[in-house]
């Protein structure tokens, strides 16, 4: 058996020893999470084990994902040159024209969230949140937590050493580069803007706690508290120096016009914009139709193309047209008849309650009856990583159950560097809501 799936059928017979069959050390665990980590009083984590990952398989995903960020940001910075690639991106007029806007710093994305499959030797990333990057400050949390469980601690005397990725303070570092590199001198004050939604208040209010403990007093602001007044932005009668950016740009454009006082103090440079609205390239999967078409990316260098062909799933923009596939030229909507197997069709845009479609998990006529959908709505077609599932013992109902699941793992890169991890755990179940969980990420070494 590998290592790794020793280790994990080894943290499982733990479970059936006497001393965790009584379940009370898990419903202490919920009640320990209820506070911070639950939306709508729905615990996001009621996983009872880690996602482990080995040394090796940290290196791979560092060394991927901080070469993918450079990558993507010379992709960015090639779109927003190009009118034809913004369109290709599906961006509306106002976010091609705040795109467009000088940022103050030089990275198109300081703070970021990769999401990838990893399995044994194999890692295939597959998306890229700029906007409202999730899990930023629930992971360090939630790390903590299992670190102090009982069973963990038994874990680790068996004989295994586990370690944290990261912390919240990295991503409160890479605010402060931010600054200083957009010409602030005095310790800055930070707002968080937040939509008025509920989803992701409990995190961000954590994050607003955690900046304030590092010394950057810091406030959860919405866009409706916001005033520009003599070359300051101000959320009541707190200055705002650096503004972190937890909304897409067009819900912040629903609500409001191009007069904002946030989009006003952001064209003047009164205000740290992270991440700034030319990071709104990324958030779509259709960047990853650019990254995945030579005709955009020749430029780039063989190194460059080579880890795109080996880790980025080829992605195309649905439409009726003519692309290529593995440099043969193909019909799109045929080809994606044709190869239902080995393809999903996603909304361009996450978040945006589209549903997602699985060709694997459906009928021939339901996969045709999606791809026209997919033709009338803003849509992607993508490879499908080929991902075993695997099992996590869950709470539920006073019972620990075993739950399959499909794991994404998270990496966070601040300023091109990771500097933490997260695992989502997704339903293996067709037609089942696919994300119920938030895991933590541990590097598994054994001692």
């Amino acid at each position: 058996m590998p290592p790794l799936s020793e280790a994990v059928a080894r943290y499982h017979k733990l479970l059936e020893h006497d001393r965790y069959c009584d379940l009370r050390w898990a419903e202490q665990l919920h009640e320990q999470m209820r506070p911070n980590l639950s939306d709508s009083g729905r615990l996001l984590m009621p996983v009872l084990r880690p996602h482990f990952i080995t040394r090796r398989q940290l290196e791979n995903l560092t060394r991927v994902s901080e070469q993918l960020a450079v990558i993507v940001d010379q992709v960015e910075a090639v779109a927003l040159e190009s009118r034809p690639l913004l369109e290709r991106l599906q961006m509306l007029p106002a976010e091609k024209m705040l795109a467009a806007i000088p940022s103050g710093y030089s990275r198109f994305t300081v703070a970021s969230r990769f999401s990838a499959h990893i399995q044994n030797g194999s890692l295939f990333m597959c998306g890229v949140d700029a906007c409202k990057a999730a899990g930023l400050a629930y992971s360090d949390l939630l790390d903590d937590l299992f670190l102090e469980l009982p069973i963990v601690r038994e874990f680790k005397r068996a004989g295994y050493k586990l370690s944290k990725l990261g912390s919240v303070k990295h991503l409160h570092s890479a605010l402060l580069n931010a600054w200083k590199e957009f010409g602030g001198t005095a310790p800055p004050n930070i707002a968080i803007i937040e939509s008025a939604q509920p989803t992701g208040a409990g995190e961000v209010r954590l994050l607003a706690e955690r900046f304030s403990s590092f010394g950057s007093p810091s406030l959860v602001v919405s866009p409706e508290q916001l005033d520009y007044s003599s070359g300051v932005l101000y959320a009541g009668g707190f200055r705002i120096d650096i503004a972190f950016r937890r909304m897409l740009t067009r819900e912040l454009l629903v609500r409001s016009d191009l007069s904002h006082p946030l989009l006003h103090a952001y064209r003047d440079r009164a205000v740290c914009l992270v991440n700034s609205f030319r990071s709104e390239i990324a958030q779509r999967r259709s960047l990853f139709d650019l990254l995945t078409d030579e005709t955009v990316t020749f430029r780039l260098s063989s190194a460059d193309h080579k880890l795109i062909r080996t880790f980025v799933p080829w992605t195309r923009v649905v439409s009726q047209r003519k692309t290529k596939y593995r440099g043969e030229t193909i019909d799109l909507p045929e080809f994606i008849l044709r190869s239902q197997g080995d393809l999903m069709l996603l909304p361009n845009e996450e978040g945006n309650d589209g549903r997602s479609f699985i060709g694997s998990e459906m009928n021939a006529p339901a996969w045709e009856r999606a791809l026209q959908l997919a033709l009338r709505a803003s849509y992607v077609v993508q490879e499908r990583p080929r991902a075993a599932p695997e099992s996590f013992p869950v709470l539920a109902y006073g019972e620990l159950k075993m739950r399959e699941a499909n794991v994404f793992v998270h990496p966070q890169v601040f300023n091109g560097q990771v500097q933490g991890a997260s695992a989502t755990l997704e339903s293996t179940a067709p037609g089942a809501p696919a994300a119920f969980a938030l895991a933590p990420v541990f590097l598994l070494e054994e001692n």
